[in-house]
């Protein structure tokens, strides 16, 4: 054998290597790609209706996220109640403490957080409540989507922000909560689901009647809890693709890192190789 055919058999090793290198490498970036955080936390609600599961959407709407799991932490929502139902609209709760009297109590809040608007009001969701007319407002009130808000929710008073969405069978217990026969005691309770409740001029509502929250606690903090989850986004207030595709679904150019930061991860590990 010549050392001239020695020197190209060593050249075309040496490219083979670097190309398996370099697909080694896209394997690699793809495979962070897909196990990037999707959707993160878990909460559950605790209520005398049942229990209900809500996935945050700690990566798409972080700053709403670190808002809600402030009044979780401190222990805000506990004997908190559903004070406004809507049939075929929401049901909301997050703002009243039953202390054995009624009316409720309205809870201590801090700042109104940043809206982010990025994702659309369909059933299922979880949103933040606002004043109307300032984008900016939530603080402690949540509501649950009944149905499709999103012609109604997505672009009013800047887009209402969803952050979480109920799973399993959760809905089952918000959609019997709205069931519940709703009476107008004025203000805030002008739409306040009642359980066994017969309106007199004489007896008010007690904790036997309240839809009382016992607590909302988190109940996984994993990075990825349900990456399968795939959040419908808000094409009125948010510009088109600025949701990352973080889901495991394929198809497109979209995902956290996107076709060229997997070229560029590549080519840095050739570049690595070949040096």
């Amino acid at each position: 054998m010549t050392i001239k055919l020695l020197k190209m058999l060593s050249k075309l090793k040496l490219f083979a290597f670097k190309q398996t290198g370099l697909a080694t490498a896209l394997s690699l970036s793809a495979s962070l790609m897909l196990t990037l955080p999707a959707q993160a936390t878990v909460v559950e609600v605790r209520t005398v209706v049942g229990d209900f599961q809500v996935n945050l959407f700690d990566e798409t709407t972080p700053q709403n996220v670190e808002n809600l799991l402030s009044y979780i932490n401190a222990g805000a929502y506990n004997n908190n109640v559903v004070h406004r139902s809507v049939d075929d609209f929401i049901v909301q709760m997050g703002g009243f403490e039953y202390g054995n009297a009624f009316p409720p109590d309205a809870i201590a809040t801090g700042a109104g957080v940043t809206n982010e608007p990025l994702l659309s009001n369909v059933r299922g969701t979880l949103a933040m409540a606002k004043v109307a007319g300032n984008p900016d407002s939530a603080t402690s009130q949540f509501f649950i989507n009944l149905a499709d808000n999103s012609a109604n929710l997505d672009a009013q008073n800047g887009g209402f922000t969803v952050l979480g969405q109920v799973i399993g069978d959760g809905m089952e217990v918000v959609d019997a909560i709205a069931a519940l026969s709703r009476f107008n005691f004025g203000g805030a309770f002008a739409a306040i689901p009642l359980r066994d409740y017969v309106s007199t001029d004489t007896e008010l509502p007690t904790d036997d009647n309240l839809v009382i929250i016992y607590d909302v606690v988190v109940v996984d903090s994993a990075v990825m809890t349900n990456p399968n989850l795939a959040p419908v986004q808000n094409t009125t207030t948010a510009p088109a693709n600025s949701i990352p595709d973080t889901s495991l679904s394929s198809g497109g150019s979209g995902g956290a890192f996107g076709l060229w930061g997997l070229l560029c991860i590549g080519m840095l590990a050739w570049r690595r190789l070949s040096m």
